[in-house]
């Protein structure tokens, strides 16, 4: 009975150490770290420099390329597989048997080594991630014209109104297909006004990123933003700019396509995006081995989450669908979608009212709100692989029509940092006060979002000088703002002057005033500020 065991644990043992395992390697240092800093363009575009220039966000080291000849070497290495790389974490997602893997420590360049499975390595994380696009599911052809509710329930109409349509915004759209992108009339302008990038298969490793038909996902879901068709279906951000990366490998759910989406968003900030969408989400895997808990969904423990949260930090405002668990046992956001750092869209229906697969808000976010916001996810319009308009469930398209949205109100106030655009978003939200865990701040009203954004640059952008003054008062206005009415009040409050002026004539003569203290009211369209000067 004693050998018999034996050999059973002997033949477990053999079973389980040639099982193939994920795990990620960190390594040490990147040796050419000082001269990529000292030329930022040998590594990143003119555009992300400008980008991180202009939302004072240094260049540092996670800039920098992992060291390819650690990469090489590794894949030398018996039994080991190298699946994809990331920059930001200095490290890389490989695959072997759980011995071969243990044996990279030896390398002198491998600081240390997570394991997918955390059974196998006490300081990996403990857990799991969103099954991507679960609950969305097809119904209805579309009927005529009825992309008008989900644009209009966040005001994003208006925004259009006033020519803000995306245009000079770049979204990454992350995501598991984009067949026939590039042929199908419904980005049709989008191709023509020269919109359409470029695209990444990163799971496949090729740059075809439309060849992969086993998900129409993504083009589905860029069509709620960038599709087209005249009288019949307008996105939110119609004029954005688009790359396509292909993260998701729909044949299995591995934790390597955590890996492929930070690789993807590494990319991305390198060709300087503005903004991330995407509507995958983790939480189980095939191995269970794997799994993520809902305990883990605290923005600290996923890779993807970390992730996110770097591109967040890097100056990419990063859009994520929270999710399609709010009806199971999961019930909260997954990953990314719990990180503090990006903006999670919850869904509703056409009548503003909560979907109930839509992810909550739980115990793990504290000290934050999750969602964030939410849009319609609920029969949502949009286009599939055959151009044929239709509904879909799902916060896959809840996140991009908001993605969208937020990409036109963001052409409207150019100046403002991803953080402050997010803000916004929250502050214009129907809840904004009371949030709560279904729908977290509410639905967006992007056209308030906007008069906030001003109003906020009117306050802090309106100076004068000098003070006191004898002549001309010279004034500083927002490019945003156009002209302005000036009026000027005595300490009794009788108006004594009163101009219009505008960025090209932005000086007020006061010189026939008496010696004494005013009052100058500065009045836009929508906003009013008072300052005090000393009239010499």
């Amino acid at each position: 009975m004693i050998r018999k065991l034996t050999v059973l644990l002997l033949l477990l043992f053999t079973i389980n150490s040639h099982a193939q395992e994920d795990a990620w390697v960190y390594f040490t240092n990147k040796p050419d770290e000082s001269a990529a800093l000292s030329n930022p363009i040998s590594m990143l575009t003119q555009k992300a420099i400008d980008r991180k220039q202009n939302h004072g966000i240094a260049i540092d080291a996670r800039d920098v390329p992992v060291h390819e000849p650690y990469i090489s070497d590794l894949k030398l290495q018996t039994g080991i597989t190298v699946l994809a790389k990331s920059k930001w974490f200095n490290a890389v997602h490989v695959r072997g048997t759980e011995t071969d893997i243990l044996a990279l420590n030896s390398l002198p360049y491998v600081n240390s080594i997570d394991f997918a499975n955390n059974s196998l390595d006490a300081l990996s994380r403990s857990s799991a991630i969103e099954n991507k696009n679960e609950v969305e599911d097809e119904s209805i052809v579309f009927t005529y014209g009825n992309t008008q509710n989900q644009v209009e329930m966040i005001n994003a109409d208006e925004l259009h109104l006033d020519d803000f349509t995306g245009e000079g915004i770049t979204i990454a759209v992350m995501d598991s297909g984009f067949p026939n992108v590039n042929t199908m009339g419904a980005f049709q302008r989008l191709r023509d006004n020269g919109d359409l990038l470029d695209g990444y298969d990163f799971v496949n490793r090729n740059a075809d990123v439309y060849a992969n038909t086993a998900s129409s996902h993504g083009t589905r879901v860029l069509s709620t933003m960038a599709a087209f068709v005249q009288d019949e279906f307008v996105g939110t951000a119609p004029d954005a700019s688009y790359y396509l990366f292909l993260t998701e490998d729909v044949g299995s759910e591995n934790p390597v396509e955590e890996s492929y989406w930070v690789e993807a968003a590494e990319r991305a900030d390198s060709l300087g995006v503005d903004m991330i969408n995407t509507s995958l989400g983790y939480r189980v895997f095939d191995n269970s081995n794997y799994d993520y808990t809902p305990a883990d969904m605290n923005g600290q423990v996923a890779f993807i989450t970390k992730g996110a949260s770097i591109a967040a930090e890097k100056g990419i405002l990063v859009v994520v669908s929270a999710g399609n668990a709010g009806a199971t046992t999961w019930q909260t956001v997954g990953a990314p979608a719990d990180s503090p750092d990006v903006l999670s869209i919850g869904g509703v229906n056409e009548n503003g009212d909560y979907v109930a697969f839509s992810s909550q808000g739980g115990a793990a976010q504290v000290g934050y709100q999750k969602p964030d916001v939410v849009a319609r996810a609920g029969s949502a319009y949009v286009i599939d692989q055959n151009n044929t308009i239709t509904q879909n469930n799902g916060t896959s398209f809840s996140g991009p029509i908001l993605c969208g949205g937020i990409a036109s109100l963001w052409q409207a106030i150019p100046d403002a940092s991803p953080a402050e655009i997010m803000d916004l978003v929250r502050q214009s939200a129907s809840q904004f006060s009371a949030p709560d865990d279904l729908l977290g701040y509410g639905i967006p009203d992007l056209a308030l979002a906007r008069t906030l954004g001003l109003e906020e640059a009117f306050k802090e952008d309106i100076s004068f000088y000098p003070n006191p003054v004898k002549g001309d008062i010279n004034l500083s206005i927002p490019s945003t703002i156009g002209q302005i009415e000036i009026s000027i009040y005595n300490q009794l409050g009788q108006k004594v002057n009163m101009a219009n002026i505008s960025l090209e004539s932005n000086r007020l003569n006061v010189s026939g005033l008496a010696s004494g203290i005013y009052l100058l009211k500065v009045s836009s369209e929508r906003h009013s500020r008072t300052l005090k000067f000393i009239k010499e």
